[in-house]
């Protein structure tokens, strides 16, 4: 599993980002500036969408203030799909979005988890991180349902400790 000090790996990924839909590496998109990365089991499942990614647009600006210069998203889901999520929750152009459709890049974070007991395959774990030029400096995974230790609280009060 990713931890503290390592530096995010060059996979290929989708971006989907208020420009539109790019091919791209995870280096390239996490790899410049202060991140809060998080990502999701699944765009559109409940926890996800009623809860996760709205913590972290309702924090945008706050998570701005404390030093990130950019939020992203990531789940093992198409562009397409990632693409209609950003829109139908109004975070296109707040929060950028990594479609990881194959899950490679979970894969190569070690943050992979096997869902086909519930029918969903391969999947991210919820989870944050706080990403400073390419590499982690902080983990954040959540251990069971819901969030508790991944949503924008936690990495407002990473940022804040760090951006002071």
């Amino acid at each position: 599993m990713v931890e503290r000090g390592d530096a995010i790996p060059s996979v290929a990924v989708k971006l989907v980002d208020a420009n539109g839909i790019t091919d791209a590496t995870a280096d390239a998109i996490l790899g410049q500036g202060t991140v809060a990365f998080f990502s999701v089991p699944g765009a559109f499942t409940p926890t996800c969408h009623v809860n996760h990614l709205p913590s972290f647009l309702a924090n945008a600006q706050k998570l701005a203030d404390a030093g990130a210069t950019r939020i992203v998203c990531a789940s093992v889901n198409d562009h397409h799909v990632m693409k209609a999520w950003a829109e139908a929750t109004g975070s296109l152009g707040i929060i950028d979005f990594v479609a990881d459709g194959n899950g490679d890049l979970a894969t190569a974070l070690g943050l992979a988890q096997d869902k086909t007991d519930v029918g969903m395959g391969k999947r991210f774990q919820r989870t944050a991180l706080v990403i400073r030029d390419g590499l982690v400096q902080s983990v954040f995974v959540e251990d069971g349902p819901g969030i508790s230790a991944s949503g924008a609280p936690a990495v407002l009060m990473a940022l804040e400790e760090t951006h002071a």
